[in-house]
């Protein structure tokens, strides 16, 4: 044992554990910042709340769950050997196979050996004396730490709104992202679900046909596009090891960090016939094609954005056969996206069915949950099982939710409790030596956070053979960033959403905030780049 990794008592207690580095999560982010700073020749921790590795696709298993990336650029581009060995069987890979593949990278690289799995970090506490955090787990079992890094994902806090009488049913009740391991059997039984955003778009095609009565309780529609997901063909699977090189070039290319790329034309500047003819071509095609291969003005014009709006509104009036469902399942309140754009395979064609029921809580506003079921202001309605599909508290809500202090015991909760505080969205003034390695930029999760987790490295390895103590963000810096960051975003469709959790509006008492980087991928990447350059201009050194 080394010293820096070697144990203290502490009064007949637990004794407390040293690292040089500790990390907060074992998903896609958590695992890779383990391997890196391994690689430092780091004593490395990383406290996972769940009983295995996977992050978001440990937590989420619900019936349908699946990437809305496409499975080839999701994987780690980091290890061409891994990018050999592992086969994607769906273009866009269910649940089941991302948790494997996760597993597969945790065994392959055995980063097992440095994780804790069921301990929740309750408490994380810098010592401005000793220049080091000291973390406590739920358990109470301690540890300290010169470099903090969270891992804890971009939608990983699941929200439930506080209804009245939760507590009191009698029934089953699940939240998407905390779905039990073993199968769920519906059969037959009458069920509820609170939410139509992505998950539950993902879900409720899955449910509908097992069971006996589905009632759906919907807030606000989306614009749901289909994902058109299928088998990958040994041929597919062969070229694109063939070409993963290029296909990670083309990811770091591109705005948002994906295959795709907007079409630079403006909409409303291509003859109708030809417009209308493009939409068709996109909308047959599979995945985001439809949203990032898109006129690119159709995410700062509300002209052009209505244009393919209305387009996307009758694709779906088309599919419902009820025209008053239809209408309801229409999105009217805001642009094409300013909300996350589920993906869907037959979610439409659900409520077609005789055995399901869409509930528009705008109208009947849901009062409480019964004993028996669900009371809105209209009725009762009587359930076996409620699920609620009722999304994050995103981004920020992972974090704020640790009793988390730094410099003069300024907690993270009071600091952004009128939004996030940071620069470069990945450390914050006022908390020396901690990390954020959540990938907050509006892109492919595993690119973007693949270059987030190797900045911290970088920045950890110049630290040490500077042999400096320390590193936050000069407080005037992280407020020019902001402000930044705000100008950016101004005029852009992804910010005039009434609910969404682009910009924490979901939440209620949630202070409206751009909670995404709305740089494209590789200006961010470039801004990046360049503060440590240069010496990590716009940093406190120590």
């Amino acid at each position: 044992m080394t010293s820096s990794q070697q144990s203290t008592p502490t009064n007949g207690t637990e004794p407390v554990g040293h690292y040089d580095a500790i990390v907060i999560g074992a998903g896609v982010s958590g695992l890779y910042q383990l391997y890196r700073l391994r690689e430092l020749g780091l004593s490395v921790r990383c406290y996972e709340d769940g009983d295995g590795v996977g992050g978001t696709w440990y937590w989420n298993r619900y019936p349908g769950c699946r990437f809305d990336s496409e499975s080839e650029t999701y994987g780690y581009s980091w290890s061409e050997e891994l990018l050999q060995e592992w086969d994607w069987k769906e273009h866009y890979s269910g649940q089941p196979e991302n948790e494997k593949y996760l597993n597969h990278v945790a065994d392959k690289f055995d980063l097992r050996k440095d994780i804790q799995f069921n301990a929740r970090v309750e408490s994380a506490i810098y010592d401005e004396k000793t220049n080091r955090w000291e973390i406590k787990l739920e358990s109470g079992q301690r540890a300290q730490t010169q470099f903090l890094i969270a891992a804890v994902g971009l939608l990983s806090a699941r929200y439930t709104p506080p209804f009245e009488g939760v507590e009191s049913f009698t029934g089953e009740s699940f939240h998407t992202s905390r779905w039990p391991k073993e199968k769920v059997d519906f059969t037959g039984k009458r069920v509820a679900v609170i939410g139509t955003g992505a998950t539950a778009v993902q879900l409720i095609p899955e449910i509908a046909p097992e069971v006996g009565h589905l009632t759906v309780f919907q807030r606000t529609p989306n614009y749901c596009a289909p994902c058109r997901n299928s088998e990958v063909a040994p041929e597919t699977q062969r070229q694109w090891k063939a070409t993963y090189p290029e296909i990670h070039k083309r990811c770091r290319e591109t705005t948002v960090g994906m295959r795709h790329e907007f079409d630079r034309r403006k909409a409303l500047e291509v003859p109708e016939e030809e417009r209308l003819a493009f939409y068709e071509e996109l909308w047959a095609k599979p995945g985001f094609t439809k949203w990032l291969s898109n006129f690119h003005d159709i995410m700062t014009n509300a002209k052009a954005n209505e244009d393919f709006a209305e387009f996307v509104r009758n694709k779906i009036r088309a599919r419902v056969k009820d025209p008053i469902v239809a209408e309801k399942l229409v999105p009217k309140d805001h642009p094409f996206g300013s909300k996350r754009i589920p993906l869907e395979t037959h979610y439409y064609e659900a409520y077609n069915r005789d055995n399901v029921l869409l509930v528009d809580v705008r109208e009947a506003p849901i009062e409480r949950i019964t004993p028996k079921g669900i009371k809105t202001t209209e009725r009762e309605y009587a359930f076996d099982v409620i699920i609620y599909a009722t999304g994050f508290d995103a981004v920020t809500g992972s974090l704020t939710r640790i009793d988390m202090r730094g410099e003069g015991g300024q907690t993270i909760k009071d600091k952004w409790a009128n939004g996030p505080r940071n620069y470069l969205g990945i450390q914050t003034a006022g908390f020396p030596n901690f990390f954020i390695a959540i990938n907050s930029a509006f892109c492919n999760y595993t690119v973007c956070a693949e270059s987030i987790v190797e900045w911290i490295t970088d920045c950890i390895r110049y630290m040490r053979e500077k042999g400096l103590r320390c590193i936050a963000p000069k407080p005037q810096v992280e407020d020019e960033w902001i402000a930044y960051i705000n100008k950016v975003a101004e005029g852009s469709i992804m910010t005039q959403a009434r609910s969404a959790w682009f910009m924490g509006t979901n939440i209620p008492g949630k202070p409206r905030a751009v909670l995404l980087n709305p740089l494209p991928a590789p200006a961010y990447r470039a801004k990046c780049a360049e503060a440590a350059a240069n010496g990590y201009e716009g940093f406190v050194l120590q």
